[in-house]
């Protein structure tokens, strides 16, 4: 089975929870393993952190003051995307390691950690930036929407 949903969030700090939460529930409620829903939880909340603080600058559905969210559970593997009007990171950039005293850009190397594979680019035929990531799924042994 196979599940998704979309979010269409103004770029405000309260979202942030807003979104983690809904993805906690909508994994709970599949009886996706606790852990796995925790780590994804994290990446989510780092994703949608950036898209809310540097998100801004293009347009988005009419509106730079938004960002989208979109998580899909799909047999064994869970996919988020986080779309924001933002410039993304500068080209030449390495957003895989930030300096070990840095207050900020700690957020996508987190999310390199929590998640199998990660991509950071454009959304084709749109300004703004996409940050998807995914993660195998675990199950638990009583799951509702246990993959087959």
């Amino acid at each position: 089975m196979s599940i998704w949903w979309s979010l269409h969030l103004r770029r405000e700090a309260a979202s942030v929870p807003l979104a983690r939460r809904l993805l906690l529930g909508a994994m709970e409620t599949a009886g996706v393993d606790p852990d796995i829903s925790y780590d994804l939880s994290v990446a989510l909340s780092e994703a949608c952190a950036n898209a809310v603080e540097h998100g801004g600058g293009g347009a988005l559905g009419g509106s730079c003051e938004a960002y989208r969210v979109t998580a899909y559970l799909d047999g064994e593997k869970c996919r988020i995307e986080v779309t924001d009007s933002g410039p993304g990171p500068a080209r030449g950039v390495d957003t895989r390691l930030p300096c070990v005293d840095a207050e900020h850009g700690r957020g996508l190397c987190l999310i390199r950690e929590l998640a199998d594979h990660v991509h950071i680019g454009a959304e084709p035929g749109r300004a703004g930036t996409v940050v998807s990531f995914d993660k195998m799924l675990k199950w638990r042994d009583d799951a509702p929407l246990l993959a087959v």
